[in-house]
């Protein structure tokens, strides 16, 4: 395994245990574009070259289907999973943030989204906080004009508002931490650079290890991207370094996709054997970088 990789893997292993996490984000990254199922055993494979253990990831299998993300079913003694509704949906809304350049047309017009008390409003903050909404007061979430809203909170009352003024300057400094996305936009670029390097200099990577890298370069870029509200350049700092990371993020992606996409050919089955090949659309990921 290559040095970079290692080091990623070794601060993996420091931090507080995210398998759950992880697992969403393979079959999100790797497993939907193929089908979307995928037998437990090809997870586990997966899973070892991380040195986490089968029964740590059989018991993140069990919550993510108890909490409604999966669903599994068997045939004769295997496991099966696949994204249930909610997990799908979630991941689908999560697609653009993650592989799309942002956008770049500019209204000047801001969603302004209230929560009220119902039943569902905590379920509505938490699904609008990880769309990347921001939030200045309690029950009160803005992101730009035209924004995909989360059907958990599609009973907000929903109000447009302009940013041209300096109440509206204000709102945005006070709906999103920027300063520590900046931060951790700076922390995954020091993380993974060391690994752009290695690839930018043909240094071979073996299909398994081009597939965990790939993986891992998800899961890390996607908890600072999600938090991103991707606001318009003209309201962002000259050197917002969420530019650079997705230049980034793209150039390793797109020299890891053709090694990983072979390692999934080889050991990634369902219950009808090797899995099929992926949609067109993962060729079209960071497009543009």
């Amino acid at each position: 395994m290559p040095q970079p990789l290692d080091r990623i893997i070794d601060q993996l292993k420091r931090e507080p245990s995210r398998t759950g996490s992880i697992v969403i984000t393979v079959f999100g990254d790797a497993i939907v574009p193929r089908g979307g199922s995928v037998w437990l055993g090809t997870l586990l494979e997966f899973f070892a070259s991380l040195d986490i253990d089968g029964n740590v990831v059989r018991t993140a299998m069990s919550r993510l289907a108890a909490d409604g993300w999966l669903e599994r079913s068997k045939v004769g003694r295997n496991s099966f999973y696949r994204l249930n509704a909610k997990g799908r949906h979630t991941f689908d809304t999560a697609t653009k943030h993650i592989y799309d350049p942002p956008p770049s047309d500019w209204t000047g017009r801001f969603e302004l989204l209230l929560i009220g008390n119902a039943d569902d409003r905590d379920a509505a903050r938490e699904a609008l906080k990880n769309a990347g909404f921001g939030s200045p007061l309690p029950g009160v979430f803005v992101a730009p004009s035209g924004a995909p809203i989360p059907d958990e909170a599609a009973g907000a009352i929903r109000l447009e508002v302009s940013a041209e003024d300096d109440s509206g300057r204000r709102l945005l400094s006070e709906s999103w931490p920027l300063d520590r996305t900046a931060d951790a936009y700076l922390k995954f670029m020091k993380t993974f650079e060391p690994l752009r390097g290695w690839i930018g200099r043909g240094q071979d990577l073996s299909e398994a290890d081009a597939f965990t890298a790939r993986i891992l370069l998800i899961h890390y870029y996607r908890r600072v991207v999600l938090r991103d509200p991707l606001l318009p350049a003209q309201l962002l700092p000259k050197d917002w370094p969420g530019r650079a990371a997705r230049q980034l993020c793209g150039e390793i992606y797109r020299g890891l996709l053709s090694p990983s996409e072979q390692w999934l050919d080889a050991h990634a089955t369902n219950e009808d054997g090797p899995l099929p090949k992926p949609n067109g659309a993962v060729a079209r990921r960071f497009e543009g970088v």
